[in-house]
């Protein structure tokens, strides 16, 4: 299989995300810098080799056909907008995702801004979001965030791109949505309360059993099996975000899979509920404010791109 991006990675302590499209006439400019992008990550990590330095790049539907010839990967599209009875997932736009991760945010910081000055004038970036893990590894609602990823061979299942599509086979799809939290409406709830929503324990981290857990609670909505009852997994790399002088906190939900259909899936039982009249009741609390689909290109595509339109 060819080398693949570093999608599955160590948990980082900071992260930066950015999506931007890419301005007419920007497409030589942008093939360029996706050449250069494992160079100039080893540039800036060679000077913390501690700080476990990754960064991962996505490419959106529309852009694909702007940057390069031949064919598409199989799966990609534009991220699909939900509308249930009470909450909304909106589509956004979105060509480039570049998600930044390390153990320090200095890290982070400089190899954005060595992408950004090569990318500036070709894109305009349409959401920046410096993202931190908070407390013991827990989200700013509170609960440990992410802690069912697959790993090992799982976590390469789960997010590779295998025989289905042979020409982007160790590719990946990663969705993001940036979610805004009304954590003074969330914090009036009692801890039980909380965690019925959430579908476990707040302080132990247990998920509840079948039998007890509510069907509206994020757990129970998140969790996707195949025909045979077999769960099928994501990698999710979410984090922390909030402005204090702005009063505006969040969490970046950012999903890799093999195929985007497995998280399309969570989200339609999230919006739309998996019955009428149900929602997944973090949503309550939490609205989405945002909304993309890329492709994540393996680094031999990005070392040999295509020949561009």
């Amino acid at each position: 299989m060819p080398e693949s991006q570093p999608v599955v990675a160590p948990p980082a302590g900071a992260t930066v995300f950015l999506v931007a499209t890419i301005e007419p006439g920007g497409e030589g400019t942008v093939r360029a810098v996706l050449e250069d992008v494992p160079a100039l990550r080893r540039s800036v990590a060679f000077r913390s080799p501690s700080g476990e330095l990754t960064c991962v790049v996505g490419i959106g539907s529309r852009a694909w056909d702007r940057l390069f010839s031949g064919r598409h990967p199989r799966d990609l599209h534009e991220f699909v907008e939900l509308n249930g009875e009470k909450h909304r997932a909106p589509s956004t736009p979105g060509d480039l995702l570049i998600h930044i991760r390390a153990q320090r945010m200095d890290l982070c910081f400089e190899l954005a801004r060595l992408l950004m000055d090569r990318l500036r004038g070709c894109v305009s970036v349409v959401d920046e979001v410096h993202g931190f893990k908070f407390f013991d590894e827990r989200d700013l609602l509170g609960f440990v965030d992410g802690s069912e990823n697959p790993e090992g061979r799982l976590a390469a299942e789960a997010v590779f791109v295998g025989d289905e599509d042979p020409a982007f086979r160790g590719g990946s799809y990663v969705t993001v949505q940036k979610y805004l939290h009304d954590l003074t409406a969330w914090n009036a709830l009692s801890t039980g309360d909380q965690e019925k929503a959430i579908g476990r324990t707040k302080l132990e981290n247990v998920e509840f059993p079948d039998d007890v857990k509510p069907e509206d609670s994020h757990i129970a909505l998140n969790t996707v099996t195949d025909e045979d009852g077999n769960e099928r997994k994501i990698i999710r790399e979410n984090m922390a975000f909030g402005t204090v002088g702005q009063g505006e906190f969040g969490t970046f939900f950012i999903g890799y899979a093999r195929t985007p259909d497995v998280t399309e899936h969570m989200l339609r039982n999230m919006f739309l509920g998996t019955r009428p009249g149900l929602h997944d009741r973090i949503l309550d609390f939490s609205t989405a404010v945002t909304g993309c689909l890329f492709h994540v290109p393996t680094l031999h595509f990005l070392d040999d791109l295509p020949a561009a339109p």
